[in-house]
């Protein structure tokens, strides 16, 4: 490539970060005309989706100096947007995890980010905001360090994506664990009643992609016991994505959007010899809350109801 090629290329980069930084509003003082500048609402936003996070793992994911860091985090403590302790993992490391007060804050801020993009998608006919949405995944791909997961992209579905969840779920689970037809109904029912019957502000499926091809999804719906209980199901990665966070990160957005949308509590329901997502269960905070033994899908099986407090 010549010299002259390679300039014009990076003048054309930075034309659009000046013109996206614009367009999205992270030049002014205030994001979204919150409280926060750009920093402090990314840092509140990766609390809230990994909570109870360490601090240092923020700053690493964030690239953030220490210090900055401690003081942001200082002044979202004397807001009493924070609480802090000990990490029962290393003493030296100080676990962070928001308050009722700080999961407002996030809410809101969750809230008027969603708004913010939805306004500006309202503008673009649906082919345009395919076309965006591919470009996007595209460069995100492109400009990830090789052998990384920062390939990996985790999207609401869309039309093509609850068929593909059934297959996939039917397929994976017959070949690792040999269990029959009757699963495959059970999560075709379930899929089926999210996509002819949900509550968009409620209720949501995500699919994970990496390097643009579907690995994985999992979907929120409302408790129909309890309307203050999120509940999650159907979370799967295909045995080609293991290994790279695919898991946690679904489980991140379940999470971080049943707060944002006000519910208290989260359950989810699982057989013990699913050892994988049982660890992501308990990483993110989930506790097992009753164990039975039963007979499904061909198989004797111990089924799991695990809980978390949202709240």
């Amino acid at each position: 490539m010549s010299p002259d090629a390679l300039e014009l290329q990076v003048d054309e980069i930075r034309d659009f970060n000046r013109f996206y930084t614009r367009r999205i509003g992270v030049l002014q003082e205030h994001l979204l005309d919150s409280p926060y500048p750009l920093t402090q609402a990314r840092v509140l936003f990766e609390l809230a989706r990994r909570q109870p996070v360490a601090a240092r793992d923020i700053g690493a994911t964030l690239g953030l100096d220490p210090g900055y860091l401690s003081r942001i985090v200082q002044g979202f403590a004397a807001e009493g947007l924070v609480e802090r302790s000990p990490s029962t993992r290393d003493g030296r490391s100080i676990t962070l995890r928001l308050t009722p007060d700080g999961e407002a804050a996030f809410a809101r801020l969750e809230h008027d980010s969603r708004a913010a993009v939805a306004a500006m998608l309202s503008e673009m006919s649906a082919p345009a905001r395919r076309r965006l949405t591919r470009a996007l995944h595209e460069a995100q791909a492109l400009l990830s360090p090789a052998g990384t997961a920062s390939g990996l992209n985790i999207r609401t579905h869309a039309p093509g994506d609850i068929g593909w969840a059934i297959e996939r779920h039917a397929r994976l689970y017959t070949d690792e664990y040999g269990w029959n037809a009757e699963f495959e109904a059970l999560v075709a029912t379930l899929f089926a009643r999210f996509a002819t019957d949900h509550d968009p502000e409620k209720e949501r499926c995500w699919i994970a992609e990496l390097d643009g091809e579907r690995v994985g999804c999992v979907f929120v719906v409302r408790n129909a016991d309890d309307a203050d209980t999120a509940q999650l199901r159907c979370l799967l990665v295909d045995p080609v994505a293991r290994g790279h966070g695919v898991g946690r990160r679904l489980v991140e957005e379940c999470l971080a959007f049943a707060r944002a949308a006000g519910y208290r509590r989260m359950l989810l329901w699982t057989n013990d010899i699913l050892v994988a997502a049982r660890r992501i269960y308990e990483s993110c905070g989930f506790a097992l809350a009753e164990e039975y033994r039963h007979h499904s899908f061909g198989h004797d099986l111990v089924g799991q109801v695990w809980t978390l407090d949202l709240a």
